[in-house]
């Protein structure tokens, strides 16, 4: 057998194959042709030396300029802000962490306070148990006027708000049950109503509001429809409540404009923006957001500047398995906003000051 020979002056492929052409059969040293001992020495220190100039070129000629994430922030994007608006497990949904899991994140990164939502079961208790565990971080809870708690049922707000710790601090009017979800989706022929066919609220509405008057609770509107969504500010200003909340005001199921958060903001009403909106549309990674439209962050800073970011409160209605953790997607949000002009003091107006007099305040 003949030996395996690496023919150095041909192109070769990773096992040592020629490309193109065979090598030609080696010649016999010093004969016609061929270089003699002296010659090969010559090129030799020849290469040398063009290989010692090659190292000293200036750096882009000699290699690829390598590109790495920027490190970590010396300071937390989020720090001292608070989450108004998310799921955790355990839920009838699919969650990705668990309220701990979902403390601890937001505790190493320095956010203040989270609010608990779930759409089937009051959160207050829940809240007092998140903050045993983790003493470094507040939590709130509250109650959401689906049909597992009734409807719209003063009993649920009464008995959320007696929980022990007192957390249960929100109500939440029907979300995926209210009757402008289920007819813009099509899920249901209606829904449980907060307005009757004149366009005013409907007297246990109003039941539902002296509560959340009486005990200072945070009313929010949940997916009813923008004309549905005003008649519930007034009736609750009327009512006395002075924390009131429009439900992600951009996201599709409300979709507020302008004009329509204006007339909020003047009863006092915040409009809530949620990290979940610029994730929805079309191009979606998850199929079941691919049904709501996309709220882009520069949509979201046109909102801000045109009505005052005191009217307004940051969130992230994350939580959802197969979407960013819920502290990432907060920083997104924050990120995002001020890439589209939006200052960091008007951050900390809505991601700190405005949650904070409605849950603490």
């Amino acid at each position: 057998m003949k030996p395996f020979r690496l023919p150095r002056w041909s192109l070769t492929s990773c096992c040592g194959h020629s490309w193109g052409r065979r090598p030609a059969p080696a010649a016999a040293p010093g004969a016609a042709g061929t270089p003699s001992r002296r010659e090969f020495l010559r090129t030799a220190a020849a290469g040398v030396a063009g290989l010692a100039a090659a190292g000293t070129l200036p750096a882009p000629a000699a290699g690829q300029v390598r590109v790495f994430p920027p490190p970590p922030p010396a300071v937390s994007p989020i720090e001292g802000l608070i989450d108004f608006h998310t799921h955790c497990a355990p839920d009838v949904f699919g969650r990705s962490i668990d309220d701990d899991e979902s403390a601890q994140g937001y505790m190493a990164r320095k956010a203040e306070a989270v609010v608990l939502k779930n759409h089937v079961t009051s959160t207050g208790d829940r809240a007092w148990l998140l903050r045993k565990r983790n003493p470094g971080i507040k939590a709130f809870g509250g109650v959401v006027l689906n049909g597992p708690a009734g409807g719209i049922n003063p009993e649920a707000v009464q008995w959320s708000w007696r929980m022990q710790g007192g957390l249960g601090r929100v109500v939440w009017f029907p979300t995926f049950d209210a009757d402008n979800h289920v007819k813009h989706f099509k899920d249901a022929p209606e829904g449980i109503k907060v307005v009757g066919p004149d366009g005013k609220v409907l007297p246990a509405v109003r039941e539902v509001l002296k509560v959340c008057a009486q005990q200072k609770l945070v009313v929010c509107t949940g997916h009813a429809s923008p004309d549905q969504a005003l008649a519930l500010i007034e009736a609750a200003r009327d009512a006395g409540c002075d924390r009131i909340v429009v439900t992600h005001a951009e996201f599709e199921v409300v979709n507020m404009n302008v004009d329509q958060m204006k007339r909020a903001a003047a009863m006092g009403a915040k409009m809530e923006i949620c990290a979940m909106g610029p994730l929805m549309g079309p191009q979606a990674h998850l199929p079941w957001m691919r049904h709501w439209r996309q709220v882009t962050y520069k949509e979201s800073a046109d909102h801000i500047k045109a009505v005052g970011a005191q009217h307004f409160l940051l969130s992230t209605d994350l939580g959802q398995t197969g979407n960013p953790a819920q502290w990432d997607g907060y920083a997104m949000l924050v990120s995002g906003l001020m890439g589209q002009g939006i200052t960091r003091e008007q951050v900390v107006t809505m991601g700190r000051e405005v949650p904070g007099k409605l849950l603490m305040g």
